[in-house]
């Protein structure tokens, strides 16, 4: 029998897929996806899915990956904040969150576009009840969700007036 916490093992993370080495199944996603593979983006800063700064995007569903284990993402296509943007430029919500100030020290802002992202792409219109709720999972000690607001609202204005061609690419997959 194989030792798993030797053997590589797959993950598709931003269309692409990577080798885990040196590490074990029971890793956390977020572990896995920042000390092993090179994806920063995703923060730690409770380990334990209160926060949302580690929210990616596995199999089109948000996630909290400080609470996924690494085991449980093998048949999976990850999607990082990284991933959101195609060819380097920003997304449309992240240009709005720039736009708006919705940035301040940034520890949040990742996890933030990627809740926002998935909600716009799935609900377009949402009304500013549904938008606080898909973004409550998210905690951000500096901006008091004013400016993310308003960020979020300068997206669904944009793609009303000028369709989807600032928004993310689908995900690969």
């Amino acid at each position: 029998m194989t030792d798993p916490s030797v053997d590589p093992y797959p993950l598709s993370v931003n269309g692409a897929d990577h080798a885990v080495r040196t590490s074990w199944l029971g890793e956390s996603l977020l572990y896995v996806l920042r000390e092993r593979l090179g994806f920063p983006g995703s923060k730690n800063a409770c380990d334990q899915g209160e926060c949302g700064s580690c929210t990616v995007l596995m199999d089109g569903l948000p996630v909290c990956a400080c609470c996924v284990m690494a085991a449980d993402a093998v048949d999976a296509e990850i999607t990082t904040v990284e991933g959101l943007a195609a060819g380097g430029a920003p997304t449309d919500v992240q240009q709005a969150f720039l736009d708006a100030g919705a940035v301040q020290c940034g520890f949040c802002t990742p996890g933030l576009i990627v809740a926002t992202t998935d909600l716009l792409d799935r609900v377009p219109d949402a009304d500013a009840p549904t938008i606080r709720e898909a973004l409550s999972g998210n905690l951000c000690r500096c901006t008091g969700y004013g400016r993310i607001i308003e960020a979020v609202g300068m997206v669904q204005t944009m793609r009303r007036t000028h369709g989807d061609e600032g928004a993310a690419p689908p995900p690969p997959g």
